[in-house]
């Protein structure tokens, strides 16, 4: 007998022919899918509706035409698709033009997987048997499955549908996994309590017992059947809750919670099984720990692209080093198919998830043009998940499932990694589950802007992955070479910004260049320090510390590059010079490269001990050997963290009457440290400082602030030059007044 439904129906039919007959058995006991009753009309394996005078149902794959007269339809003479009762006349039947959207969700759960557990009870550890159980409590409590256990009606697998989980072949594993790490974990169920212990013990953040064999085939086979079911058309899409995780598994390795992994098999049995149909699977990993394991059994693959967001902090966030790292972009054949989105700290939410998602993700994604879609699940990034220290909200995560449901046709499977706050999980999944059925996700916080160092990290992985996908161009036009090669001749503009700047202040201030003579700070500073003649004579001296000043350029949108001759310098910290020379005081103004590159400089520092070595190299040979009296310090943007090192280690409250500073969001707020020469630095510092900064910086998330901070002043503009224009005229004020 021929299979009905969707795949049945052939367009080019007449329009009046019958549906393909039905079968009269059935090894489905009879239920009601009221989603698909509505679009499809009763499927062979629902009740049959009304009375059973030989009264046939409609087929699956055929709906009610409403534009058919109800007389014609009554008056179809033995058309099958018209009801067979004459006297009581129905529409015809047309095909069901939603075939995706009148599916189920399914989902995959079974309790055998919580007998993985730790031996010693007394052990609370985060990877708990009950992570399945509240997830799936919390979907069935809901109203989603019809589960008696929890909502006490009896299970009618009308809403959602169940898929079984089964145990892994070794042949599925051996895909992925090398037949010793088979052998060790099959090994496990015959070993003692006390072997399963030293072997915990040994192990990298993982553990064993007797059934941990049984339970991580289960986790893994239930991911494939999960993934094949969606493939197959049996469910639009399905979430697999499952454990113990996987994305952590290496072909030979167990680790980081892990035993198989999961996703992997699952990709690489479904390539085998439907090599047409998926022919390229799109992995996204948004479990707060790097997946290793996922990368490495792709890394070379073309055919799978595995997208990671998590917690990197410089390779010192688990799994430790570099393999997280945004420049692991795959090898051979799979170079560009690895994309990692390495969060700098923790802390991250909603709005740095969005924007990664929105700038980086979706267009790679969309461009790669995946087959399937498998999220690696992973809900420690949750707010409330300590172990993850991140606080992303169940919404956060149902808009990250909603704009991976344009991919692939639909076709998304949700595999559960980590997370171990209960609550946390079960109402993040809750979320995902719910947007997998159809309904929108919930609203995002108002007001919440992606944080500075996470723009920061996507930008840098914009112009790594410009290498390889045609969406992230324009790609990075300045590359490294350029720097260390001193046959290709290019220059700064920052110097060449300096040089017309010295030019400037020499016509206007005749201020020249002082020189610097120490090994120990980059070549990027010299030439930087410019002053006005004779200021070692001066009663008052200020010392100004800036960045390079921002050139303000429209960039070609498919080159990168800009024209010098549609682009402008704002020089805002030329108006502080101006007023200190106009009060008769002695300047140094010192200009502060952003970056510098260590390769080629010789010297290997970052650029926070630099602006520190630079500060008390001019106040140790420049400032204290002067006969000046009084000392006003200035500082503008990054360049602020170099006075303020300074004043941790040196004694300032002789001759220092003012610091005056200018942060907008982009720079950190730095607390002067404790000085061994000064007890009461940080009260020195308050009371002698005026910080102004931006409105939008995270220094205003807090209510109160030590004093250490200085004296903080909200300003209502956003960037350094308009913050320089809103107060200076008030900080010069502060200066005087303190002077006085």
């Amino acid at each position: 007998m021929q299979p009905f439904g969707h795949d049945a129906f052939n367009p080019s039919s007449p329009l009046n022919a019958p549906p393909p007959p039905l079968s009269s058995t059935s090894a489905e006991p009879p239920t009601i899918n009221p989603l698909a009753l509505r679009l499809n009309g009763p499927s062979p394996v629902d009740m049959t509706l009304g009375n059973s005078h030989g009264k046939r149902h409609n087929p699956s794959g055929w709906v009610e035409d409403p534009d058919t007269p109800m007389g014609e339809a009554g008056q179809s003479n033995g058309d099958a698709r018209s009801t067979t009762n004459p006297t009581k006349p129905r529409k015809l039947l047309r095909p069901n033009p939603l075939k995706y959207s009148s599916k189920r969700t399914g989902i995959c759960y079974d309790v055998r997987m919580r007998f993985h557990a730790t031996i010693d009870e007394e052990d609370m550890h985060p990877e708990d048997p009950r992570r399945i159980f509240e997830i799936y409590k919390t979907i069935c409590q809901a109203g989603l499955i019809d589960d008696p256990l929890f909502v006490g009606n009896v299970q009618r697998d009308d809403i959602m549908k169940l898929i079984a989980a089964r145990e892994v072949t070794r042949e599925e594993a051996l895909l992925v996994h090398s037949e010793d790490h088979w052998s060790f974990l099959e090994g496990t169920q015959d070993m003692d309590v006390d072997t399963l212990q030293d072997i915990t013990r040994a192990g990298d953040s993982v553990y064993f017992n007797a059934e941990s064999f049984f339970c991580s085939r289960l986790s893994c086979g239930g991911a494939i059947e999960t993934c094949d079911a969606v493939l197959s058309g049996e469910v639009k899409n399905a979430i697999a809750v499952i454990r113990p995780p996987g994305h952590h598994a290496e072909p030979d390795k167990a680790m980081g919670f892990c035993l198989f992994n999961n996703v992997c098999v699952a990709t690489k049995v479904m390539q085998a099984k439907y090599p047409e149909k998926c022919k390229k699977v799109l992995i996204l990993d948004w479990d707060v720990h790097h997946g290793n394991g996922t990368q490495e059994a792709f890394y070379e693959d073309p055919s799978v692209l595995y997208i990671s967001v998590h917690r990197y902090q410089g390779g010192n966030f688990y799994p430790s080093g570099p393999a997280g790292n945004l420049d692991q972009c795959g090898k051979g054949k799979g170079l560009g198919m690895n994309v990692n989105v390495p969060w700098a700290t923790g802390g991250l939410g909603d709005a740095e998830y969005m924007y990664a998602f929105q700038r980086l993700i979706m267009p790679i994604a969309t461009e790669f043009n995946p087959d399937l879609v498998i999220v690696s699940a992973g809900f420690d990034a949750a707010a409330g998940d300590t172990l993850g220290g991140c606080f992303v909200t169940p919404a956060g995560y149902a808009h990250m499932t909603h704009m991976l449901m344009c991919l692939a046709e639909g076709k998304i499977v949700v595999c559960l990694e980590g997370g171990y706050n209960l609550r946390s999980i079960a109402d993040s999944a809750l979320a995902v589950t719910k947007v997998l059925m159809g309904e929108p996700p919930g609203k995002l916080h108002d007001g919440v802007h992606a944080s500075k160092g996470a723009i920061e990290v996507v930008h840098e992985c914009v112009v790594q992955q410009s290498l390889y996908w045609r969406c992230m161009r324009p790609r990075d036009l300045i590359p490294t070479e350029l720097y260390e090669n001193p046959d290709l001749k290019a220059a700064r503009l920052n110097e060449i910004v300096r040089v017309y700047q010295a030019k400037q202040l020499w016509d206007s201030y005749m201020m020249t260049t002082l020189p610097i003579l120490k090994d120990k700070i980059v070549d990027s500073f010299t030439h930087q320090i410019i002053a006005t003649s004779n200021y070692q004579f001066k009663e008052t001296i200020v010392f100004i510390v800036h960045d390079p000043p921002p050139v303000i350029a429209n960039p070609d949108i498919l080159t990168n590059r800009i024209s010098l001759q549609n682009s402008c310098l704002l020089d805002a910290g030329q108006l502080i010079i101006d007023w200190a020379y106009k009060q008769g005081f002695g300047v140094i103004d010192a200009n502060f490269p952003e970056k510098y590159h260590p390769k080629k400089e010789g010297i290997d520092s970052n650029l926070i001990a630099q602006s520190d070595e630079l500060c008390l190299y001019m106040w140790d040979n420049y400032l204290e050997v002067t006969d000046a009296k009084n000392i006003i310090l200035i500082g503008v943007g990054y360049a602020v963290s170099g006075l303020v090192g300074m004043l941790s280690l040196r004694d300032p409250r002789e001759r220092v009457r003012a610091v005056i500073s200018f942060l907008s969001e982009a720079e950190d707020l730095r607390a002067v440290s404790t000085n061994v020469l000064v007890d009461d630095i940080g009260e020195w510092y308050h009371s002698n400082s005026r910080c102004y900064i931006s409105y939008e910086h995270v220094a205003w998330d807090r209510t109160k602030h030590r004093r250490k901070f200085g004296h903080l002043v909200q300003s209502p503009a956003t960037t350094i030059h308009d913050i320089i224009h809103k107060h200076l005229s008030d900080a010069t004020q502060f200066a005087l007044d303190q002077l006085s």
